[in-house]
Formats: structure tokens, sequence, C-alpha cells
């Protein structure tokens, strides 16, 4: 199924994901699955996963030390402490006390991006005041570039056209997405916030003017909006065309090595190399610390050209990053393209649905064609798309970095200035 027109395959009423959707709301739409054994089976693995220390994504088990630098990216701090001060000012006592959490919580790792509301933390904009609610967005706003911004709120607008084509408005919505704070708001002092929810994830810290931002994961079921006051957008095409692109540009023998499996879900894939939610992401919610060895070609082995669409690439998946970090982040992937490598999962004609992947020792970037969730394609289709920006090697969640703070205070408290 590659067809990309989204109104071939809506679901009746009758349909699995449509059964009992309109009588139910986050809270009891979540309980209804999670008492199944598919639910409890998947809720269990989260917390298994969770239990386990924060090392980060790697290759082979170790992760590389010294590759993340903190510095200065001209991150628009003020503008960021301002917007998240001015949330806290609007907020009830309540509301301050479910937001608020210490910069290292655990909550920073238990983001997840189904419709099921199973991690209840922090506020959920659906049920705030409009001033609240929009202070919140100010905070997006006032962390991202205009092109991010805009990106993470078509995902929001998505969810909300998904909810009315599927009959389930109180599941899915504009604002059925958890926000949290972590940390003081503080020029100096690291902060950040998370948002998650269905198809929209983002975790940012602020150290200082650097900021980090993963990991991240934006998605649309369907991707692009065909009726009512949201008629026209459209998310993902950029990054669906260039990957592609680039997958056409390799000569064959390299194409062949690029694409490590044929069909979207291979019978030569490992048990473990496709997840019934997950389908060809390796990187998904709850997986921080997966092994994830290299595939496909590297990018000492591309052209000049096809290098810079590499890169080009790459910058497309964290176009939500202010203009300072956006070239900064770039140019910490450009020092280790060399060993960047590239791999594609399906064919590659024109209606084909695909799978690709960017992998570094610095960022992991994934683009999948799902099949359906509340549409009613069996086989991936390209209208449901799933995206996901990781930072392997320890720095998920800007940890390396705080890592590195701590240790600069450390040294700075001491006399003498030796730790």
């Amino acid at each position: 199924m590659a067809d990309n027109n989204f109104r071939d395959i809506l679901p009746g009423p009758d349909y699995r994901s449509r059964v009992g959707i309109a009588e139910r709301d986050a809270y009891s739409h979540a309980d209804s699955r999670l008492a199944t054994p598919r639910g409890r089976a998947f809720a269990d693995a989260w917390n298994e996963r969770l239990a386990q220390p924060f090392t980060g994504i790697s290759t082979d088990g170790t992760v590389i030390p010294d590759l993340f630098t903190l510095a200065g990216h001209d991150a628009p701090s003020e503008a960021m402490v301002a917007a998240a001060q001015a949330v806290l000012g609007v907020c009830t006592d309540d509301e301050r006390s479910k937001v608020c959490f210490p910069i290292d919580a655990v909550n920073w790792r238990m983001w997840s991006n189904p419709e099921l509301y199973v991690n209840r933390y922090g506020l959920r904009l659906e049920e705030l005041g409009p001033e609240l609610r929009d202070a919140i967005l100010e905070v997006m706003r006032a962390s991202l570039s205009e092109r991010g911004f805009q990106k993470a709120r078509a995902c929001m607008k998505v969810n909300h056209f998904l909810g009315e084509l599927v009959g389930g408005p109180r599941v899915l919505n504009e604002f059925s997405y958890n926000f949290s704070l972590f940390g003081e708001p503080s020029l100096d002092q690291p902060w950040g916030w998370q948002i998650h929810g269905h198809h929209l994830a983002m975790n940012v810290l602020l150290i200082g003017r650097q900021i980090a931002i993963s990991p991240t994961f934006m998605g649309a079921e369907p991707n692009i909006i065909d009726e009512g006051p949201n008629a026209g957008v459209t998310i993902f095409t950029a990054e669906e065309r260039a990957g592609l692109d680039l997958m056409r540009s390799l000569p064959r023998e390299q194409r062949d090595r690029a694409q490590i499996y044929q069909q979207m879900h291979d019978p030569a894939m490992p048990p473990d190399r496709w997840h019934p939610a997950d389908q060809r992401h390796l990187g998904g919610a709850f997986h921080d610390n997966r092994v994830i060895p290299y595939e496909g070609v590297r990018g000492v082995e591309m052209t000049p050209e096809q290098r810079s669409a590499l890169l080009a690439l790459c910058g497309m998946f964290v176009e939500y990053l202010p203009a300072g970090a956006h070239a900064a982040r770039l140019r910490e992937v450009e020092r280790h393209l060399d060993e960047t490598y590239f791999s594609w999962i399906g064919l590659y004609g024109d209606d084909d649905p695909y799978y690709f992947r960017i992998q570094s020792p610095v960022i992991m970037c994934e683009f999948d064609h799902h099949s359906g969730v509340f549409l009613t394609n069996d086989e991936p289709a390209k209208c449901h798309i799933h995206t996901i920006v990781r930072t392997p090697n320890g720095n998920d969640y800007g940890k390396d970095l705080l890592r590195q703070h701590a240790t600069r205070v450390s040294v700075d408290a001491t006399p003498g200035g030796h730790a």
C-alpha cells in the first residue's frame, strides 16, 4: 500500500481503532488499551527499559567519550527564560507543583509518542485554561526556530484532524500533549522543558547560551490536512524527497549496500528488527540505551555532492534548532561525515514506501513510512510518517553537557580550581 491518498483508507465505524473511541477520553482510552495483553506488554517493556540507568545509544554497547563540547551557540536564552517564567507566573500552586521537576528527574526519559496516556505527569494542555496553554506555546516558540515551531504545531494540528476523521476528539486533538519544566529557568544554570503526546515529543535543555534538543519524535497520520481551518498543512515532504533523491544518486553497488532489506517487513529481518509499534524505528521511546550497529554506506565513500546532500538532509531533521544552534549542530555532524552511515529499507520508486536512517557518532535520524494505526492500511503508506532524531553516545537530553557543567561547577567551587 503506497498510495498517499488517505481518503481511500479511512476507517468505517466498525474498524478496530474506532470502536468505542467516541465515548472515551484520554484516560479511559489508555485504560482500555492497557487492559489487553498487547497493551500491558508494551507498558511492561517500557518500564523495564526505564529502570536501566541511562548510558545512551551506541553501536556496540560502549559509549564513545569526548564527542560533545560545552560552549555557547547564541541560543535565545533571554526569550526562553522569560517565556518559562511567564508560565510559572500564570500557574496556580497546584499547577506549579505538577509542572516542575528537578533537572535530573527520571521523567525526562518517560516520554512516549502513541496516543495512549500512560505516563501521566506534567500539565496536559487540553485541561488548561487558554492563558496558561498559550504561555506554554510561547515557551515552544521562544525555544525553536520559526520553521521548527510551525512544524511542531503542524503535528498537533494534524493530530486534531485525525481525531475528527475517526470520531475521537477527546483522545486525539490539538492539545492532547503534556508539558513539563526541569530545573529553574535561568540564564546561567541548566534547565529545560519537554512536551510529549501522540506524534510529537521534544526534549529541550538550555545551559547558558547552549541549547540541546533531543530526543525528538515528530509524526503524522495522515501527513496532510485537506479540509477545515487548517487545510493545506502538509508535513515531512521535504525530508521524504531529499532522502529518496540521495538514495537514487548512489551508484548501483553502493545503493545495493545501502538497501539493507528490500521489503518493509522482510522475512530476512532478525526477530528484534521489526516491532508492531515502532515498526522499523530503532530509536523510539524507551530505547535510550539501545545498541544499534552501523549499516549501509559511509559518507567517506560518497561524492562531494552526495556528502552535501547528506549534510543538508541532517539539517532538515534538526531544523527546529534556532539559527546559531542549527549551524553549530551541522558543524558537529560535518566533523564526523566520513563515519556517517546511510541505510535504506524498501524500494525506491516514486510510489514506494520506505525507511532510511542516518547514523554517526553524534547524530541518528530515522524516517519511516508506517502502516495504519487509525487508518486502515495494513502495509506501510506514504501518508503515515514517523521521524526520530537521537544524539548517540550519551548526549540525549543533553546529559553529557550536564555532566560537563557539573564537573566545571565542581572545579570552580574547589579552592585552587582543582577537583
